[in-house]
């Protein structure tokens, strides 16, 4: 069993800033012994159901957190110099209650308060407390900030408004960080703590890895924020302690108070999230009155587009196609999400939206075809409806649809309309740092001149998913450079490094997503 949980921890979802990979989180958790490990994002939860699995591959019990921004008045405050300096607080969910309270306050932080950065305030804060463990933070945090400014009455009230909220699940929170100003803070901590009866936590608010992973977070802070390494005003963290330290490192350097060690155990076992996979929960899509079923519906629509594609009387092989496909459609549950693909493009079509004829391997559907979600017909060209739908391989359908760019909005705002603004979304995406980018970045960080620089990843083959390692392969060049010149040598060290991360998030240029609330 641990003897010390990690539950301050930031991965590469933590943008340009953690250098933690979401795979390597719960491997080094498991070589250091630990059987639980947490998971708590600058402002978002985009790596949660990733470090989930990753955590359940390995045997490790996933804790999903958030390191929320706390705006300093209202979330809806946007005045300059006032409401961009905001306060960090760690969140994280005991269970599936915390965890959906937890997914709104941070849905929040972007919808109602963004600033610089998503932002929550107190008035949700305790309005989506239930289920939640709550943690002081860093040197960022809002009671660490009036400790050290002197304000130590404003940091008793702080300490006491979030003891009223959570009661017992609040924690003051003390770290290991080779920071002298955390020094000071974890002494006033301390005694703040035992004044008014709130339990400590030790926590290391791990950037990345291992110690030896400093310098490569250092070039990313760089690149996050546009520096050089040689600049004297950089961004820095003036330490090399932020990685996961073994349980033995954090109850050596935290021996004076061993309650600190030990609630992290504590926190660990209190959380217990646990999601559920493999199964799609979709809008429901309202069929006329005289239809008994789903079902009966789409099968008439089916029936009628038949002929509309084919002619009153189809051939034996279209009806049998038509009739297969129905069944897997039934079989894999898939009835409602056909209706509402074919519900929006039918939409567009009768308000002169131009709709494209159907990318991807939906084209393979004669259902697809025959209700015009698509306009290519699977069988003139042979195109096989297993390449979209498949038993054998359980997986959500995807129509690839194109809607004309001056009105795909007016689409979305029908669907959104329809089924509930609660119910659609926005797919995100994410930018990552690519071979030649991530070569050119660390280039320009460490002062290489853009001539070298832009010569060093003109020698990355332009081949789909090349990797350095791959390139380093394949080209003898760039081999011989690396193994021959030291500057070469760092650069691609360090960019393999940093390679594939996410750089940025945005939304996805042509898709849109539709779920059910969990409620």
């Amino acid at each position: 069993m641990s003897k010390f949980v990690h539950l301050h921890i930031h991965s590469e979802f933590s943008l340009l800033d953690g250098a933690n990979r979401i795979k390597d989180l719960p491997k080094r958790a498991k070589e250091l012994g630990m059987d639980a490990i947490a998971l708590t994002d600058h402002g978002v939860m985009y790596g949660a159901i990733d470090f989930y699995k990753a955590c359940k591959a390995e045997g490790i019990k996933p804790i999903i957190g958030c390191e929320v921004y706390v705006a300093p008045r209202s979330r809806f405050e946007k005045e300059p110099n006032i409401d961009n300096k905001y306060n960090h607080l760690i969140l994280l969910a005991k269970n599936n209650e915390g965890y959906k309270n937890l997914s709104k306050l941070v849905s929040l932080g972007f919808v109602d308060g963004y600033y610089y950065k998503p932002r929550i305030d107190l008035e949700i804060l305790e309005k989506y407390k239930e289920g939640l463990i709550c943690l002081s933070a860093c040197l960022a945090g809002a009671v660490n900030q009036a400790l050290l400014n002197g304000q130590n009455e404003k940091a008793e009230e702080i300490a006491l408004w979030h003891k009223k909220v959570f009661g017992e699940d609040y924690y003051l929170e003390i770290q290991n960080n080779g920071l002298q100003e955390q020094v000071l803070a974890n002494q006033k901590l301390v005694q703040l703590a035992r004044k008014l009866d709130i339990p400590l936590v030790a926590t290391n608010d791990a950037h990345y890895l291992k110690r030896e992973d400093a310098y490569h977070h250092e070039v990313l802070l760089c690149i996050q924020t546009g520096k050089r390494m040689s600049d004297m005003d950089r961004m820095r963290f003036e330490t090399d302690e932020l990685y996961v330290k073994s349980q033995e490192e954090m109850i050596e350097y935290f021996k004076a108070f061993p309650d600190a060690i030990e609630n992290t155990v504590k926190i660990a076992e209190q959380c217990n999230v646990e999601f559920e996979f493999g199964h799609t929960i979709l809008p429901n899509y309202d069929v006329p009155e005289e239809f008994e079923t789903h079902y009966d519906y789409f099968k008439k629509l089916c029936e009628d587009g038949i002929q509309k594609r084919y002619g009153e009387h189809p051939s034996q092989e279209i009806l049998e196609r038509m009739e297969y496909e129905l069944d897997v459609i039934q079989r894999m549950g898939y009835v409602d999400y056909f209706l509402i693909v074919w519900d929006f493009i039918h939409y567009a079509k009768t308000h002169h939206i131009s709709v494209g004829p159907g990318r991807g391997s939906g084209a393979g559907s004669i259902i697809a075809y025959a209700i015009e979600i698509t306009d290519i017909d699977p069988m003139k060209y042979g195109l096989l409806f297993e390449r979209f739908l498949n038993p054998e391989r359980i997986s959500m359908p995807d129509f690839d649809v194109d809607f004309c760019y001056e009105r795909r909005q007016d689409v979305i705002d029908y669907v959104a309309e329809k089924y509930g603004h609660d119910h659609v979304s926005q797919i995100i995406t994410f930018g990552t740092m690519a071979a030649k980018m991530v070569i050119r970045d660390v280039a320009r960080v460490l002062d290489i001149p853009y001539s070298e620089a832009d010569s060093l990843a003109k020698m990355i083959p332009n081949e789909l998913h090349i990797t350095i390692k791959k390139a380093l392969e394949q080209n003898k060049e760039l081999r011989d450079k690396y193994e021959n010149d030291e500057t070469v040598k760092k650069v691609l060290d360090i960019a393999m490094g940093l390679e594939g991360m996410p750089r940025q998030a945005s939304t996805h240029a042509c898709r849109s997503g539709y779920y059910q609330r969990a409620s």
